[in-house]
């Protein structure tokens, strides 16, 4: 098999727009969508954020902490609210393993295996920042534990601490585990997606490809294990709820796709996206991990 080709820093900036746009375009139940606002927050905030973090995030040379910390401080100032942390979070310590890489080939394996030493690497500092980014993007509940509490000055790395965090929080599982959600179920979701779609239209637009890509990325982590921020906001007795009926859409969505179609027509999901907005239940978390996925693989696919 040839080696894989590099993933300069222009596709993996692009990447990562391009799945920030999917997150708004893509209507997910409970999510923010271009077509469906909700938790007080527009579409277009979303799209502001991911251009605002974007220089922060791909800074060549800057350590984890820094990029985080930057990005959230641009998106504060972009938008004035919470809209990306998790994003932000997931995506740090990817782009600054593409970062190290540099013009070397760079296949999914390598990648993973980067990103799992940028991740070893992690110290205190690297917490400083990050906390200092937590606090300033004031998500309710996120950093509140009786350990390594974001409101003092950490004492680990940010792996460290983030292991502290990893049963509670899908974020902070991934820097206990080396993205492991995101390169085995996220990418199975799209892959398997992308395949379906394709084989069953060839014609189909890569847009509408996407989105469904997208959609099914989402709902398989959502009906994979209960919504960090559902937890955090609601209890994980209702995050339990939310996952059952997530596992039980996501089988009917993809047993009725025989031609595929936009997500957007799908009534029953439409119909769980008012409920849940009426709720106030945002699963933020699975749309956080959906759009690092949806990066991931836009960097793999762009590459080739």
């Amino acid at each position: 098999m040839p080696d894989a080709p590099a993933i300069p820093v222009e596709r993996a900036r692009a990447a990562f727009l391009e799945a920030c746009a999917l997150d708004v375009t893509t209507p997910k139940p409970g999510n923010v969508s271009i077509r469906s606002p909700g938790h007080g927050m527009q579409a277009a905030q979303f799209l502001a954020s991911a251009d605002a973090s974007l220089d922060a995030l791909f800074a060549r040379g800057a350590r984890v902490g820094q990029r985080i910390l930057d990005a959230v401080t641009r998106t504060r100032a972009a938008v004035g609210c919470n809209t990306n942390l998790g994003i932000v979070l997931l995506v740090a310590p990817l782009a600054a393993a593409l970062d190290e890489a540099g013009a070397r080939p760079v296949s999914e394996e390598a990648w993973r295996a980067a990103a799992g030493d940028v991740l070893s690497r992690l110290d205190v500092e690297d917490a400083r920042l990050a906390y200092r980014a937590i606090a300033l993007a004031n998500p309710g509940g996120l950093g509140d534990a009786p350990e390594q509490s974001v409101h003092a000055p950490p004492t680990i790395g940010l792996r460290d601490a983030m292991r502290l965090a990893s049963e509670r929080d899908s974020i902070a599982r991934q820097y206990a585990n080396g993205f492991a959600d995101l390169f085995d179920t996220g990418l199975a979701a799209y892959r398997e997606a992308s395949a379906r779609a394709r084989d069953a239209a060839p014609e189909i637009a890569n847009q509408i490809a996407n989105e469904i890509a997208m959609l099914n990325v989402f709902l398989a982590f959502l009906g994979g294990w209960p919504d960090s921020h559902i937890v955090r906001k609601h209890g994980l007795p209702l995050a339990q709820s939310v996952t059952l009926v997530a596992r039980e859409q996501h089988a009917r969505w993809r047993q009725t796709r025989a031609a595929p179609r936009r997500p957007a027509s799908d009534a029953q999901l439409d119909a769980w996206d008012d409920e849940l907005k009426a709720r106030a239940i945002n699963p933020g978390t699975s749309a956080d991990l959906a759009v690092a996925t949806l990066f991931i693989a836009r960097c793999v696919e762009g590459s080739g």
